[in-house]
């Protein structure tokens, strides 16, 4: 569809170093590969976690692969409220000075001192498709959707420009259950 871009809900899930994922399912585990996702490389992972907070838990967690350079666990502000932990909104990977929480696999516990964030709603464009689309990486554009109970316009919509990237939008829960989306959904970026 022309100048429109591909709406995608991201729900809580967790990303884990090589380290973390040894605690929690055992050395030498590899994360099995459940379904790839939108973005190339990227995957859903069979393994789950439980997600610990001061007041409550999250289980059965999903894993996102491959494993990254830090754990972060990425929820909307609900399961952050329903955790009682302070996620601040973040871009991912910027995760100093953010929520602190416990992770249980079958294998062990971890602590993470940081890492819990709410994701910024963000496009990722490759090079390609900024250019047709008029934007550059780090851009911050706003988005309509409509949808047919609650059509809505998203401001402050980081883009996100790499050649590793398919173009698509992402955004939480929260955001998709405030548009009632269903579906395939699309969007468009408007000045």
């Amino acid at each position: 569809m022309e100048n429109k871009i591909l709406i995608e809900t991201s729900a809580r899930h967790v990303h884990l170093t090589e380290e973390h994922i040894a605690i929690l399912f055992g050395e030498g585990h590899t994360l099995t590969k459940k379904k790839d996702l939108s973005q190339p490389g990227q995957f859903a992972c069979e393994e789950r976690v439980t997600v610990v907070g001061p007041k409550n838990s999250l289980q059965k967690v999903s894993i996102l692969g491959p494993a990254r350079k830090a754990s972060q666990v990425e929820v909307s502000l609900t399961d952050a409220r329903t955790l009682g932990i302070d996620a601040p909104v973040r871009e991912s990977g910027d995760i100093a000075g953010s929520g602190a929480c416990k992770l249980i696999g079958p294998c062990g516990e971890v602590e993470l001192a940081e890492g819990v964030i709410a994701a910024k709603r963000h496009i990722h464009f490759t090079p390609e498709d900024a250019e047709a689309f008029g934007v550059a990486d780090k851009d911050v554009v706003s988005v309509k959707i409509d949808s047919a109970d609650r059509s809505l316009i998203f401001g402050d919509v980081v883009v996100r420009v790499s050649p590793k990237f398919a173009a698509a939008m992402h955004i939480d829960t929260d955001e998709s259950n405030a548009l009632h989306a269903s579906g395939v959904v699309y969007g468009e970026i408007v000045k």
